[in-house]
């Protein structure tokens, strides 16, 4: 007999949060819903012990939300993290960048061109899928620092500002706007190819403050209640 999907990690727990994780970043577990976890458990083949220890973890990452009777929820989006995010972006993003222009290495360079192929800017609802390759890519350019906390701190920001991604993502954005963020990934990877630090701190700079997180901030900010905010103009 064949190995279950939880089988073929570390362990079940790992297995859980990975796939618990997977759930809240494709919006199939909507911010501020309850988590019902002996159903889920069985969803994803395991049992509610390991299902426990994930939801522990995803709390410490601020994506679920767990009370003192053990209820779970995935946490609400905000204003105020939203606003956190973009600050904190703002600030480290370009450091990262400049940083990469100037220590990236042959193989840095050979990882940021393989995870640029084939980019395409985010679309509505994006897939799973589509999240991890952006990342992929965004990572590449900010792993190529060489500075071990600056990458472990962005890599901690990114889960939680995918979510906000998404929220902006519900209001479609036009073909100009999906060409500017097209031409901004091109620019980022060839002026850290070609070593120029300040050209690519400006383009990150603009990068981030019209991204999807800035929009989701300012919407947010607006409206902070997300289910008032169809047909707002992002």
């Amino acid at each position: 007999m064949g190995e279950s999907a939880a089988e073929l990690y570390t362990t079940k727990a790992d297995y859980a949060y990975l796939r618990v994780k997977e759930l809240i970043l494709s919006g199939k577990l909507a911010p501020g819903s309850v988590i019902a976890q002996a159903q889920l458990a069985r969803d994803i083949g395991i049992s509610t012990t390991p299902l426990r220890e994930a939801l522990r973890r995803l709390k410490s990452e601020g994506l679920v939300e767990l009370d003192a009777h053990r209820d779970a929820r995935v946490a609400a989006l905000a204003a105020e993290e939203a606003r956190d995010l973009l600050e904190l972006r703002r600030s480290l993003d370009p450091l990262a960048i400049a940083l990469a222009a100037e220590r990236r290495t042959k193989a840095d360079i050979a990882a940021m061109r393989a995870a640029h192929e084939g980019l395409e800017p985010l679309p509505g609802n994006p897939a799973y899928e589509q999240l991890v390759a952006h990342r992929r890519f965004h990572a590449a350019l900010y792993t190529a620092s060489h500075n071990d906390l600056l990458i472990q701190t962005l890599d901690g920001l990114w889960d939680k500002s995918d979510r906000y991604r998404r929220l902006a993502l519900e209001v479609e954005r036009g073909q100009a706007a999906r060409d500017r963020k097209a031409a901004e990934h091109e620019a980022l990877l060839e002026y850290v190819i070609a070593g120029d630090a300040d050209s690519a701190a400006a383009v990150m700079r603009e990068h981030i403050d019209t991204s999807l997180g800035a929009q989701a901030a300012w919407r947010l900010r607006k409206h902070p209640n997300p289910a008032d905010q169809d047909g707002v103009d992002a």
